[in-house]
């Protein structure tokens, strides 16, 4: 026992405590710089819960009583402090290191200042149209642009029917037969550009189905075939393309797509709920 935290201690019992004793223990993790110096009482009033409790939780952890519990709160706590102090000089002795993380930063925010100012609202609206009356969405990311297309595949199956999605590696000629000129197809392409996305555009060109790219800049491969062409206008010379701005992005598209049709969203939401708590899907 002597070897293990307060915190890992609590983390080990803690779905053997009541619900009283969670809330002690919620409140000495949290705010073990005050529990330091609180009686038992105390920390009840604070945690909302009777001082009992509080010793219960002590017994329930191992000790023989609060102060015991206490002594390893105040011992985690200066050893804390202590790793802070080291950390600081860690961090001086490091500041190469620190500045490569704010430079990196900084880009991410530069990336979204530039996506705020360049985004075409004609072209947003026009995609955020086409993804609302589409019989069917098709969403194709190969590659490293597999990440973003699958969270908007997710969420988008969350607002609506009839949404589908390739591999990262590529797609079936069965999932793109039963498109129609009613179909939207949102393509995400980004450097090194995958050739799977032409292909993809090429059928979507044959069934007369709309595109979207979503891509880096506008003539890219990919946004020189598009119907629509969102951009993100990531900094090429880093070689690092920023998932932030794309994520950013569809988070616009979604919005639009809620604004236009909340209650259609909201009747669907409702009956996925009924069917995740079915299958108790979720822990809470």
């Amino acid at each position: 026992m002597d070897k293990k935290t307060i915190s890992q201690m609590i983390k080990e019992n803690y779905s053997t405590l009541s619900p009283g004793q969670r809330k002690a223990a919620e409140f000495i993790m949290e705010h073990a710089d005050e529990a330091v110096l609180l009686t038992a009482f105390q920390v009840g009033r604070k945690a909302g819960v009777s001082e009992t409790t509080v010793i219960r939780l002590a017994y329930a952890l191992g000790f023989s009583g609060y102060s015991q519990m206490q002594e390893r709160i105040r011992k985690d706590w200066l050893a804390g402090k202590q790793q802070a102090a080291a950390e600081n000089d860690s961090y001086i002795d490091n500041a190469a290191h620190e500045n490569l993380f704010k430079r990196v930063i900084d880009q991410e925010r530069k990336i979204l200042r530039q996506l705020l100012d360049q985004v075409n609202n004609n072209d947003l609206w026009k995609a955020i149209d086409a993804l609302i009356q589409a019989d069917r969405i098709y969403i194709g990311g190969f590659g490293s642009s597999f990440a973003a297309a699958y969270w908007f595949y997710y969420t988008l199956k969350q607002m609506r029917g009839n949404v589908y999605i390739s591999g990262p590696q590529g797609f079936l000629p069965e999932d793109v037969c039963d498109w129609t000129e009613q179909s939207a197809v949102v393509i995400f392409s980004f450097p090194r550009y995958r050739k799977e996305t032409l292909k993809l555009a090429s059928f979507a060109d044959r069934k007369g189905s709309r595109v979207i790219a979503i891509t880096d800049r506008q003539l890219s491969p990919i946004g020189q075939m598009a119907e629509v062409t969102l951009t993100t206008d990531e900094l090429m010379d880093t070689g690092h393309h920023s998932v932030a701005s794309v994520i950013s992005l569809l988070e616009v598209l979604i919005a639009g797509i809620h604004e236009q049709v909340r209650e259609r969203i909201a009747g669907r939401q409702k009956e996925l709920e009924i069917l995740i708590a079915d299958q108790e899907l979720f822990v809470e």
